[in-house]
């Protein structure tokens, strides 16, 4: 069994960009650990930010809970704000030595949102800090992610290096995303992304939807 770790800049882009290979991996017995910067509680120009943070919170849980992912961690970042910060930094850290995942998925550095490329430098940076023998104030045991990958949320990929057929799990991941119903009021995102990994299932040949990855670090063992 391995342990998964997702971090996505608000709740739903864990499931715009892998959500059909979460329920893959989850399908598969693995566990998953979903870790959200921010509640999202800017994404609407009515709802109160305060009532807004709640109700992506419950909805996050109750997707996350459709694709079997285990454990849901909100960070509660401000949404619109997240900092490169030495907080964040040895949250993260921390977080990463205390669960110890074999593989993690986060955004890829050029996606066309501010919070997401924060995000990534974040993940990818505290990556390569939880190895090493530094940082005694985030657990005293280094831990090595084997594996990273990137994923597509606001940008597609322009080059990437691995393909995931989801087929089987798509209505489970339109499911799931149909529950951040907060979101779905004003944009399409279901209809966007089912067509983005339909685009992406027809032209890289491997199945009928797939999502799309860079590999930044695989264990070649």
């Amino acid at each position: 069994m391995k342990k998964i770790m997702v971090f996505a800049p608000h709740p739903d882009d864990d499931i715009l960009g892998c959500g059909g290979s979460i329920a893959k991996h989850a399908g598969q017995g693995h566990e998953i650990i979903a870790v959200y910067m921010t509640s999202g509680e800017a994404g609407s120009h009515t709802c109160p930010s305060h009532e807004l943070g709640a109700r992506r919170e419950n909805e996050a849980r109750q997707a996350s809970s459709l694709l079997g992912v285990k454990e849901t961690i909100f960070l509660r970042n401000p949404d619109g704000f997240l900092e490169y910060n030495q907080d964040n930094m040895i949250r993260i850290i921390s977080l990463l030595r205390e669960k110890r995942p074999d593989l993690i998925y986060l955004p890829h550095q050029l996606d066309g949102n501010e919070d997401h490329r924060v995000t990534s430098k974040l993940v990818l940076d505290a990556s390569r800090r939880s190895s090493g023998p530094w940082f005694q104030q985030c657990g005293s045991l280094p831990w090595e992610v084997k594996t990273i990958l990137a994923y597509e949320v606001w940008t597609p990929l322009q080059e990437f290096s691995y393909l995931e057929d989801i087929s089987s799990c798509m209505e489970q991941k339109l499911k799931a995303l149909r529950l951040h119903s907060s979101q779905l009021q004003d944009i399409q995102y279901d209809e966007a992304i089912q067509g983005l990994n339909r685009y992406r299932g027809i032209m890289g040949g491997k199945g009928q939807y797939c999502e799309c990855f860079q590999v930044l670090k695989i264990d070649r063992q």
